[in-house]
């Protein structure tokens, strides 16, 4: 099982992997072909290691698309099988949380390995480009006529391109004299090469991709088909330009004999990649295939299926969250600013199914929509929590009990489900509210068993119409609620997430006082009702003693994953 706090690298190395392994099977098919369609595949398997598809499915889901099919949740399913792979169980599941200490232990041990790889990798790249300038700094310019300027330098490094924006070509010193003429003119065409197609600032990209992921071996494996490919391709081009291939595999032979291998990928020589093979290839001057129709459909459509896929299944994820909630909305909604001086707030059901909703924030009706803390909302603008409104909403006419102190609990827990769903509907109809889910592990509180056991009384009256919880500040009364009732009215007051852990089932009757912070409560779900206006006395203990005290159970700190809403669009509702 992978910790959560190592799910999305290890989700984006399984993606980069396959699309890598993908790469793999194209350049399998264009054995053939020239080494340079070889080498671009393999450059953009190396460039999907810096890019994550959770940033393509990310935009996708930006995009407004309102008339999509309804068949949508098979693809947004694979879709999401395929992009978190890793994922860890939601929070409402019975799996077990890592302490936190013990997280940020191991999270601060795998960043220090990191770090020292990183390190290392990266001081060792220094040490090599140190060798080079100082070959540079040691050179004097040369009187050839070239696109770039030619140094000549009093080092053993075979001739090579330094510099990425401004590139510099070297020769050691007596080259002249080890070269005939036209072998050298091949090897300057093989470096002229190089500069042309700017081989430099892609090793660079390749190096900072092995720098990053210095652990993970197919990095290190793409590296060398790069170099392999790369040179190949300057080969074929050099051939096509005339050179004899006698005389330029003696040129490339002599260098090796004389002199010794660029010491980095990103000054680009010419003894690079497995210098048998490519004699072979030079002196038997086997013809490439050019591209054939078919081939350049099949590299087009991988290419867009790599970078319209991610977006495309971004789009119908976002709507088919969208088109999910088309099933129950309100019949009426009357939604209007509320008073600037009103003071608490309440949310509350009305017979039929209907809510009356009294100087509500949009944060408070989005964390009642989708049941969720304010802990759990992330992004919006900075009107989420200030603008309030008023909302009285009536739904269609259904049959069965319509008040909600007639009716069962799970009739009750039914309703509850279909009011959130129509509020969903309300804020994607009147304030255009977009939103994609997150997993993200962040401090949470664990309701747990205090060491002397629970003081808590199973409810008498299971079915009674004073079943759930009101809420005053300071002040707690459960009559038939749950513990889940019981910590997500808990999550409110504090801010923070809270997972009942106590294995304790059943509906229970108790009172809770404790000192209450500053701040209205937040609304949970119905049958939780909150009162601003009631004053307590400060001189009380916290929610954290009188949980433990009054209650016997205790909240403990952790770590843990915890879904989140992320809010991607939200616009102003106009009165009506």
């Amino acid at each position: 099982m992978i910790p959560m706090y190592l799910s999305p690298l290890a989700s984006h190395l399984w993606q980069s992997t396959l699309f890598a392994a993908v790469v793999l099977l194209l350049a399998f098919a264009l054995r053939r072909n020239h080494a340079q369609a070889r080498y671009w595949l393999w450059l953009t398997a190396s460039i999907k290691f810096l890019i994550p598809f959770s940033l393509l499915v990310s935009a996708g889901r930006q995009v407004e698309w309102r008339d999509a099919p309804a068949v949508v949740a098979p693809l947004t399913v694979a879709v999401d099988q395929i992009s978190q792979p890793f994922a860890p169980a939601w929070l409402g599941t019975t799996s077990t949380v890592e302490p936190a200490q013990s997280a940020d232990h191991i999270m601060a041990m795998l960043l220090v390995a990191w770090f020292c790889g990183f390190a290392i990798v990266i001081c060792a790249w220094f040490q090599r480009w140190r060798r080079i300038q100082r070959a540079l700094q040691a050179a004097y310019p040369l009187s050839i006529d070239a696109p770039v300027p030619v140094m000549s330098s009093p080092t053993v490094i075979e001739p090579g391109v330094f510099g990425i924006f401004k590139p510099v070509l070297l020769l050691p010193q007596g080259i002249f004299n080890r070269l005939t003429a036209e072998q050298l003119n091949a090897i300057l065409a093989h470096e002229m090469c190089h500069i042309r197609r700017r081989d430099n600032l892609a090793a660079a990209l390749h190096m900072l991709v092995e720098a990053i992921f210095w652990f993970h071996p197919p990095v290190w494996w793409i590296g060398s088909r790069l170099i392999d490919e790369r040179e190949r391709a300057c080969d074929e081009e050099v051939l096509r330009s005339g050179n004899e291939p006698q005389v330029y595999a003696e040129g490339i032979l002599n260098v090796c004999k004389f002199y010794l291998e660029s010491p980095l990928p990103c000054a680009s020589g010419v003894t690079g990649s497995d210098l048998k093979k490519r004699i072979e290839a030079i002196m038997t001057n086997r013809i490439a295939h050019r591209l054939t129709a078919a081939r350049k459909v099949l590299l087009a459509s991988a290419a867009i299926a790599s970078l319209a896929g991610p977006l495309v299944f971004g789009i119908i994820h976002a709507q088919a969250q969208t088109t999910s909630q088309d099933t129950l909305k309100f019949e009426v909604a009357s939604v209007k600013p509320a008073d600037p001086d009103a003071q608490g707030t309440r949310i509350q059901l009305a017979p039929g199914g209907g809510m009356n909703m009294v100087n509500a924030s949009v944060k408070q009706l989005i964390t009642f929509a989708y049941d969720v803390r304010e802990s759990q909302l992330v992004g919006g603008p900075n009107w989420l929590d200030s603008q309030r409104y008023d909302i009285i909403a009536k739904p269609p006419p259904s049959e069965g009990p319509t008040d909600p102190r007639q009716m069962t609990n799970d009739q009750r827990t039914i309703l509850q489900q279909q009011m959130r769903e129509r509020v969903r509907n309300l804020l994607a109809e009147r304030f255009q509210l977009t939103i994609h889910r997150e997993t993200r592990e962040i401090p949470i509180y664990a309701l747990i068993l205090a060491k002397n056991g629970s003081k808590i009384q199973p409810s008498k009256e299971q079915q009674g119409p004073r079943h759930g919880m009101q809420l005053r500040r300071g002040q707690m009364n459960a009559e038939g609620a749950s513990l889940q009732m019981f910590a997500n009215a808990l999550s409110n007051i504090i801010g923070r997430p809270v997972i009942d852990r106590t294995g304790l089932t059943g509906n229970f009757d108790f009172k809770l006082e404790w000192t209450p912070e500053s701040g209205a409560l937040t609304p949970g779900a119905p049958g939780e009702r909150t009162d601003s206006s009631s004053q307590v006395d400060l001189s009380g203990p916290t929610i954290f003693t009188a949980v433990q005290d009054q209650l016997g159970l205790k909240l403990e700190s952790q770590k843990g994953p915890v879904e989140m809403i992320v809010i991607d669009r939200l616009e102003k509702a106009s009165a009506n």
